[in-house]
């Protein structure tokens, strides 16, 4: 095997009905560049046919390797890894459920050789999804926006392609939630987009469902940004000063002989409201420092029990 051009990424769980349709695609679009490249499939973790359909993939063609993970580890570390793995000049991330098309691989890539070093794909439209996921995920994009501390490009999953040196530093990059295209905003370097139309599913269900898409957000937040924790400085302040005025006004209406403060209830309304903030202030300061306790103690970020058809363990 030559020089890898070109590695496309995709994490697998769960996939088998995509699978055969997406090596198709890829193989089509791929054998246009007239280059070499590979396919790099993370099983993580499946309990389909995924892995045995993956390694029939193999044996039909030796460009297909396989990152095989010990138990699942997550989208977002399954990605990871594939990158850790990849061999090529440029990586490019594609989830295996066919929603990101892989004839948009061809306009990336003459965007890389005209310069650019990452290349992000935007959806201009999603098909086949609900009106609440559509305003959640709107929500979500500009939400991160806002709030995070780099310069996040809005409605950008992580399908894109990124060159070897971009690829490199986020090889370094070792904290355990990850968020990966704020990553590869953070790293910098010459980036651009191109609009595309996100599709439906090929094939299976979504693995992103609402209790997922929150934590997803949730580590997003956190991992770009300390504005939660300065929001329950906020509601401190707040409190205090509305504490404060209530004071006034309880004063102010004794003295005036009113009886509008009178009796247990405001009491209890107003230590129940305390304590909600104290308890929500609490809950924040417990996620950044669970995040702190994940770090400091060490683990690797993937267990792999068995890579296929790579000649060299690549990664690192």
């Amino acid at each position: 095997m030559g020089n890898i051009r070109y590695s496309i990424v995709a994490p697998c769980w769960n996939e088998e009905g995509n699978l055969p349709e997406l090596y198709r695609r890829v193989t089509e679009v791929m054998d246009q560049t007239g280059e070499p490249w590979e396919l790099v499939l993370i099983n993580d973790g499946s309990t389909d046919r995924t892995p045995q359909i993956m390694r029939e993939l193999h044996a039909a063609d030796r460009r297909v390797h396989i990152v095989d993970f010990a138990r699942n580890f997550g989208h977002q570390l399954a990605v990871t890894a594939g990158m850790d793995y990849a061999q090529g000049d440029a990586v490019i991330l594609i989830d295996s459920d066919l929603q990101d098309p892989p004839e948009l691989i061809l306009e990336m890539i003459e965007k890389w050789k005209a310069g650019y070093e990452v290349v992000y794909a935007v959806r201009e439209e999603r098909k086949g999804e609900t009106w609440f996921k559509l305003m959640t995920a709107k929500l979500f994009y500009r939400l991160i926006y806002r709030i995070t501390d780099v310069d996040i490009p809005l409605d950008t999953g992580d399908f894109r392609l990124m060159d070897r040196k971009v690829v490199q530093q986020m090889r370094n990059m070792k904290e355990h939630h990850r968020f990966i295209r704020g990553m590869t905003s953070w790293v910098g370097f010459k980036q651009t987009g191109v609009t595309y139309v996100r599709e439906e599913r090929f094939a299976g269900e979504t693995k992103y469902p609402l209790r997922k898409m929150v934590r997803f957000a949730i580590t997003a937040i956190t991992g770009f940004s300390i504005f939660p924790l300065q929001l329950a400085t906020f509601m401190g302040f707040f409190i205090a000063i509305l504490s404060a005025l209530f004071i006034v006004g309880a004063i102010i209406a004794r003295l005036s002989g009113g009886q509008a403060f009178a009796g247990q209830a405001t009491t209890l309304v107003m230590v129940l409201f305390l304590g909600a903030i104290q308890l929500i202030s609490l809950g924040i300061i417990g996620e950044y420092l669970g995040r702190i306790y994940d770090e400091v103690r060490g683990r690797p970020l993937y267990v792999v029990n068995e890579t296929i058809g790579f000649e060299t363990n690549s990664a690192e």
